[in-house]
């Protein structure tokens, strides 16, 4: 293994088939309640394998480039770079993290359309040609700093949703391209390729025709420029799940074929990254503290419970917005309900309930309003498809504070990893299987991190 990661070792439990998560993260509840009752996270392995399964089922003529912003934990890396990923990386540390585990530059993306010239110059040293672009600053700095770059102009594509209207766009209009490709020709850079993102709420028939569409006519314009165009990248927004990705495929495959043909010869690749992670990880929260309000107070300063109020509670966990949820700050992401972990009888009552983190900061609110039974300080809360945006490269609080991660893998996911390694080098080799012993942990010493 190459680069700074040489050496390091990950645990994972290896898991008998028969042997269920919930099993896995009642024990580690078991020893954190006996230790400092930090938040932690369970990663399932085998979902991140079987949706590589599923991408090369559904998706053959795509090449999945994995956005590693989305989840940086090196054992993700390592396993995506076993299984023939690329990488889009957004910093130095994501590229030698990524070309740490053996990952070939050309199979590495400098992504993002507002670069730092040390993170151009970076991938320049290093050879890495791919870079995104949609202005004409950003287009001279790249001519600068790695004249040698294939470019990938980044289209604008519709909204679809509120949610995708209210977000910042990226990318240029199509008369915005032509400029950028007569700019590229005078700055002697090489045009390779277009970049759309495929619609997360993705069922719009008629908006995705239209930049397929779009981006053949940049195609067109590029090679009547005399740029040799060879790359199409179709973005992201996939969220994991089979029925977006039936969706999108049954959509986008033949309007692919009437545009960019197969025997054409081009790359079609695309930058999936909560598709593989998110659903691989859950997350388990303790309660440290607890208030109970009037139901109606509104945010209102909070007056003694009356006899005829109905309760609402305010329920304090031990990480926040600051943390594993800072994706709420990022872009306003919804939370799922969590589940409570205690048992609950069908017949308790449920209580208008907010959940937020420590800090006791306004803003560290991770979920407003759902409905939960009564709980008490020091029971948990399992956030499931957790595995998006909660384990960033750069942690708002600091790697102190990173809520450790319990790595797991059954015998049979183990064996469908092994034969789905694209090479030899790429073999997993930073990884220590540890068999899964479900007796809890019954001293009182802290649990050590496994990872």
């Amino acid at each position: 293994m190459k680069g700074t990661l040489d050496g390091v070792r990950h645990s994972v439990e290896l898991l008998k088939d028969s042997t269920a998560l919930r099993d896995v993260i009642d024990k580690h509840i078991h020893d954190q309640t006996l230790a400092h009752k930090s938040a932690f996270f369970v990663a399932d392995l085998g979902v991140i394998v079987w949706q590589q399964v599923r991408w090369s089922a559904q998706m053959e003529r795509v090449l999945p480039f994995y956005t590693v912003r989305c989840n940086s934990s090196p054992v993700v890396i390592e396993i995506l770079a076993a299984l023939g990923t690329g990488f889009v990386c957004s910093s130095k540390h994501e590229l030698d993290l990524v070309k740490g585990f053996g990952v070939s530059s050309h199979d590495i993306m400098l992504g993002g359309t507002c670069k730092q010239l040390s993170h151009i110059k970076y991938a320049s040293k290093h050879n890495i040609p791919l870079l995104i672009c949609d202005n004409e600053v950003e287009l001279r700095k790249i001519a600068r700093c790695h004249p040698k770059a294939k470019v990938v102009l980044q289209l604008m594509s519709d909204s679809c949703c509120e949610r995708e209207k209210t977000a910042l766009v990226f990318g240029s209009t199509l008369k915005d391209c032509r400029h950028l490709l007569e700019n590229a020709k005078e700055l002697h850079l090489n045009i390779a390729g277009v970049k759309f993102n495929v619609a997360s709420c993705g069922q719009d028939t008629e908006a995705l025709c239209r930049v397929v569409s779009n981006a053949r006519c940049v195609f067109d314009m590029g090679e009547e420029l005399g740029f040799e165009m060879n790359i199409l990248d179709i973005g992201e927004g996939f969220d994991g799940s089979e029925a977006q990705l039936e969706k999108i495929n049954t959509t986008l495959r033949p309007m692919l074929d009437m545009y960019f043909p197969p025997s054409s010869g081009l790359s079609v690749i695309a930058e999936p990254g909560a598709f593989y992670v998110s659903s691989a990880f859950t997350l388990a929260v303790n309660i440290i503290a607890k208030k109970t309000v009037g139901r109606d107070f509104s945010g209102q300063t909070h007056n003694p419970l009356s006899a005829n109020d109905e309760p609402e509670f305010l329920y304090y966990m031990n990480d926040g917005v600051y943390g594993s949820f800072a994706n709420k700050l990022l872009c306003e992401d919804s939370i799922s309900k969590p589940l409570v972990h205690k048992g609950v009888a069908a017949e308790e009552p449920l209580f208008s309930s907010s959940l937020w983190g420590p800090s006791e900061d306004d803003l560290d609110q991770v979920l407003d309003q759902c409905l939960l039974p009564e709980l008490a300080v020091g029971d948990w809360l399992l956030f499931l498809s957790a595995g998006a945006n909660s384990l960033r490269t750069a942690f708002t609080n600091g790697d102190e504070r990173k809520p450790p991660v319990f790595y797991t893998i059954t015998e049979r996911d183990w064996k469908e990893m092994d034969k789905c390694v694209i090479s030899l080098d790429r073999r997993i080799k930073n990884f220590s299987l540890v068999p899964c012993c479900l007796q809890p942990n019954m001293s009182d010493t802290p649990v050590s991190t496994p990872a």
